[in-house]
């Protein structure tokens, strides 16, 4: 396994058993809303740090499982594709751009809760694997058929949008994934235009 991959797993299976022995190292590291002092009387509050620190966080072991197999399924086959350097800022730009994405729905809807987990990063792993491998076939859980991955992240994210519309999973940070993924398509945008797309 490449070597910022195997370092991204093991530091988020280490945080995970440190959640488990102290748990209220989740309250200042998850990602807060803008507002959250505010809303909850300063009991919790948002902080810079919180757009990177709540990758490393996550809610059960299944939540972690699944984000760390597509991180080492998709983390690993583009680490190897772009390099150590690239790889580390592409997936620290997913994370943050889905931060930034959950920021802003949990500033139009209201409330104070606390957002944990890889999986803006993993969506934007998902999207670079899609635009380097497009004719890998992956399935999804619910329809067990082999599609190609440039398919695959379409459906996916037609499917995160939809969810994030109507609310039906509730719980989910459906608008932190797809900010991933917009933050990948920045990135690889970047990448071979050496620019950010103009309007």
């Amino acid at each position: 396994m490449p070597t910022v991959t195997l370092f991204l797993i093991v530091a988020n299976v280490a945080v995970y058993l440190l959640q488990t022995t102290l748990p209220y190292v989740v309250v200042p590291f998850a990602l807060w809303p803008l507002d959250a002092g505010a809303l909850s009387g300063g009991q919790v509050s948002f902080q810079p740090w919180q757009v990177v620190t709540y990758a490393f966080l996550h809610g059960g072991l299944g939540h972690l499982f699944f984000n760390m197999y597509g991180l080492y399924l998709f983390g690993g086959a583009l680490e190897r594709v772009v390099g150590t350097r690239r790889y580390v800022s592409y997936y620290f730009v997913c994370v943050i751009t889905a931060a930034i994405a959950q920021l802003i729905m949990a500033k139009v809807v209201g409330g104070v809760y606390p957002t944990i987990g890889a999986s803006g990063g993993v969506f934007g792993l998902l999207l670079a694997y899609a635009a380097y491998f497009p004719n890998n076939k992956l399935m999804l859980i619910f329809v067990p058929v082999p599609i190609p991955s440039r398919i695959f992240v379409l459906l996916y994210a037609a499917l995160e949008l939809v969810l994030g519309v109507t609310g039906t999973q509730s719980g989910v940070a459906h608008f932190a994934h797809l900010g991933g993924l917009v933050g990948g398509a920045l990135m690889l945008w970047w990448w071979r235009h050496g620019r950010l797309p103009r309007r």
